[in-house]
C-alpha cells in the first residue's frame, strides 16, 4: 500500500513519525514538500520535494506511483494544492483525507481583529499601534512594505526578501515557541500589536497567550476557503487509524 502525504507542517511530520512505527508490513509512506524551506525538517519515510505541476501533474503522479491513499497534511494557508489534491483525488479515483488542524478561537480578554488578507490586515495597523509582531511567514511581506512609519518584528523560518517593510528586524526562529519565550518577545520589542494568520495549533498559539496577557490587540487573517466533500481529521493519530483501515480493506479486499 501507497501512501503519499502532502506535508510540510508538524502534523504531517508527526504522522509520517507515527506511519514509521506501524507495524504494518509493505506499507510505503511517501513525503511531499514544497521547497520552500531551505532546510526542512525531514520526515520518515521517502520524501520529495517540489510541486507536481497542477491538479493534472498531481494526478499524474498518482497514477505513475500507484498511489492508493492520498493525505492532504498541508498548512491551513496553501489553499491551491488542497484544491489540487480534491480535483487530482476525484480525477484518479483515489481516496483523499485531509488532516486539517482546528482553528483558533477567541477567549475572554483577548482583543482580536479579524480580516480576510493580509492586505486587509495591514490597513488596521496604522490605527492599532507603532511596533508590529508580524507572525505571518516571510511570503506576504509585500502588503506591508508601504507602512514606513511603523517599525516592524518579522519572524520567519528563512530571511525575506523584498518587498518587505523599510523599518524592520528579522527573527529567524522556528517553532514551536514557550509562552515565557513570547512574554519576554513582546517586553524586550515593546510590541504593540501582533498579526498571525490563523493557522491554529500548539506551536506557535503561546503568542495569543502572551498578547491576552499584555493587553496587546492581535489581527487575524482568516483562513482561506478549503475544498468541500473532502473528508477531515484533526489529529494526526485520526489520519494513522484512517491508515489502518485503508490498508485492511488493501489486504483483504474481498472482506466484508
Amino acid at each position: 500500500m501507497h501512501v503519499l502525504i502532502l506535508g510540510g507542517t508538524t502534523e504531517a511530520r508527526r504522522l509520517a513519525e507515527l506511519l514509521a512505527a506501524e507495524p504494518l508490513p509493505c506499507l510505503r509512506v511517501t513525503n511531499s514538500l514544497a521547497g520552500r524551506v531551505a532546510a526542512p525538517r525531514t520526515p520518515p519515510g521517502e520524501v520529495r520535494v517540489g510541486g507536481f505541476g497542477g491538479a493534472d501533474g498531481l494526478a499524474a503522479w498518482l497514477r505513475g506511483h500507484e498511489v492508493d491513499l492520498l493525505i492532504d497534511a498541508t498548512h491551513p494557508f496553501a489553499g491551491t494544492i488542497s484544491f489540487n489534491a480534491a480535483r487530482a483525488a476525484a480525477a484518479t479515483r483515489v481516496p483523499l483525507l485531509a488532516l486539517r488542524r482546528p482553528g483558533w478561537l477567541p477567549v475572554e480578554g483577548d482583543v482580536w481583529h479579524e480580516t480576510g488578507s493580509l492586505t486587509e490586515a495591514a490597513g488596521l495597523l496604522s490605527a492599532l499601534g507603532r511596533r508590529v509582531f508580524l507572525t505571518t511567514g516571510r511570503m506576504g511581506l509585500a502588503a506591508f512594505a508601504p507602512l514606513d512609519d511603523l517599525w516592524f518584528l518579522v519572524r520567519s523560518v528563512d530571511a525575506p526578501e523584498a518587498p518587505h517593510p523599510p523599518c524592520m528586524e528579522v527573527l529567524l526562529d522556528r517553532g514551536p515557541f514557550t509562552l515565557d519565550g513570547e512574554r519576554e518577545l513582546l517586553r524586550r520589542h515593546r510590541i504593540d500589536v501582533v498579526v498571525t494568520k490563523d493557522s491554529g495549533g500548539a506551536a506557535t498559539a503561546p503568542k495569543l497567550t502572551a498578547a491576552r496577557e499584555a493587553g496587546v490587540p492581535v489581527v487575524v487573517v482568516r483562513r482561506p476557503p478549503a475544498p468541500g466533500g473532502v473528508s477531515v481529521v484533526a489529529e494526526p493519530r485520526q489520519a494513522v487509524q484512517r491508515v489502518r483501515e485503508a490498508y485492511a480493506r488493501c489486504a483483504h479486499p474481498d472482506a466484508g
